[in-house]
Formats: structure tokens, sequence, C-alpha cells
């Protein structure tokens, strides 16, 4: 009788605990409520009023059910619905101040976000500059607002950088310039200084085609850059103006001498 190997005994390690990524709560009540909005798009009152009563009927029948009695997107529909119909009844023609102070808080979050993605974007730019590979990183939609972000951080001081990277991704269609939309959109979002450098840089490109793009850059930054008048040597004499050859003035001024 042979005698069976005990089981192996190995070292498993620990698995990490995942992290599950931060989701945005759901709220019934708020969905139940969008959905009444926009099947009301084209109703008139007596729509509605039909509504309503289709809804209360709903929420009876629903309250003889057990299992729903933690429903809450039901109660807030039907209160939507007796809110409109009153709405409707009360001003016909009246703004909804309800719904504009709920789009409004929507826009004011939005605002948030983006400005949020703004500033991260920024940190992550300026990150790339730090370490030297700016040129080396495609821009993204909302580039421009965290150069507007930079600008800011940097007391209203141009970054010349920041401005070059934008101007040789646009002039080479890098990134989400690729996409015509986004190049439209770049003019109402850039300074013009960049656009132009942008531009320069799209007609070199065109002219030379298959040259290295750094090449091109460096040619128009040249060509953008304003020339500056050049500096006066102190050793350096005025430049002497010749003596008038009228007689008369001649004579008036050795008599003043």
């Amino acid at each position: 009788m042979t005698t069976p190997w005990p089981p192996r005994r190995t070292a498993h390690r620990p698995l990490a605990p995942r992290v599950a990524a931060p989701r945005e709560l759901v709220d019934p009540a708020r969905i139940g409520r969008r959905v009444v909005r926009r099947r009301t798009k084209g109703m008139d009152a007596s729509a509605v009023a039909a509504a309503l009563e289709d809804a209360r009927f709903d929420a009876r029948q629903n309250s003889r059910h057990e299992d729903l009695a933690d429903d809450v997107r039901g109660p807030a529909e039907l209160a939507e619905w007796e809110r409109i119909d009153q709405l409707l009844a009360a001003a016909p023609t009246g703004t909804d101040d309800v719904v504009q102070a709920e789009l409004a808080a929507d826009a004011a979050a939005a605002a948030a976000r983006e400005a949020a993605r703004g500033a991260a974007r920024a940190d992550e730019l300026q990150a790339q500059r730090e370490l030297g590979t700016l040129e080396q990183t495609e821009p993204r939609d909302g580039d421009e607002a965290a150069r507007d972000e930079l600008t800011r951080r940097a007391g209203g001081y141009v970054q010349a950088d920041i401005d070059a990277w934008l101007a040789r991704a646009l002039g080479a269609r890098l990134g989400h310039y690729r996409d015509p939309a986004a190049r439209e959109e770049a003019t109402g979002l850039l300074r013009p200084p960049v656009l132009a450098h942008a531009a320069l840089l799209a007609e070199l490109a065109r002219l030379v085609p298959g040259v290295d793009m750094g090449q091109l850059a460096f040619a128009a930054r040249l060509a953008t850059t304003e020339p500056q008048p050049p500096a006066r040597s102190p050793s350096s004499s005025p430049v002497p103006v010749p003596r008038t050859a009228d007689p008369g003035r001649n004579r008036l001024e050795s008599a003043s001498r």
C-alpha cells in the first residue's frame, strides 16, 4: 500500500486590495424628475393633466407592494408632475424657476470640474517642462486652458515655451489638432502670435516637405521674433550736423561769437 504524498505547501503572496475608483452617486429622485421633464416637452396643459392622473394611479398601485416601499423615484416623478401641472395652471407662459436653478447649478458644477481638469493638466505640463520632455508631449483637448492657468500662476507673464510647443503642435497637426474642429476652435483660444507662429510652420512644412519639424520651429521662432534696435555705444559721438550754406546765417553766427 502506497503512502499518499502530503499536500505541497506553497507560499502565496497576499493579493493587493483593489481600490475602486470613486464613482458619482446615483440620485434616483433626480433621475425621475429629469425623465418627467423630458416627457413634458411638447405637451400642453391637458396632456400634462392626463399624465398626472396616470402617475397618481401608478402611485396608488405601487403603495400596495411592500417591496416598493423604499422607492424614491416614483414619488419624485409624481411630485414633478404635480409641480409642472401647477406651474402651467398658474403661469402658462412663465419660466420654471426650479429648472433654471437646477440648470445653473449643473453649469456651475461643470465649470468647476473643467477648472479642476485645467489645473491638473497645468501641473502635468509644468512637470514635463521641468523634465525637459515637453516637446515630446502631444497636446490634448483643454491644453489652451492649461496654458492660461500657467500664465495666471506666473503673474501674467507669457509662457514662451508653452506657446512655442502649442504653435508647433498646431502647425504640424499633432494630438487633438488632427481634428479640423479643434484647429478651428484654437483660433479663438490662442494668442495671435501663437497662431501666426503655427501658420508659418505649416507653410514652411508645405514648401519644404520632409524637413525636420525641429528645424522649422527654430526658423519660425527667428521669423516671428520682433527686431530690437541696436544698442548705442557710450563712446560713439553724435553725427555732426552740417552748417547751413546760407551766407546771411553764417554771418550772424560769426557776429554772435
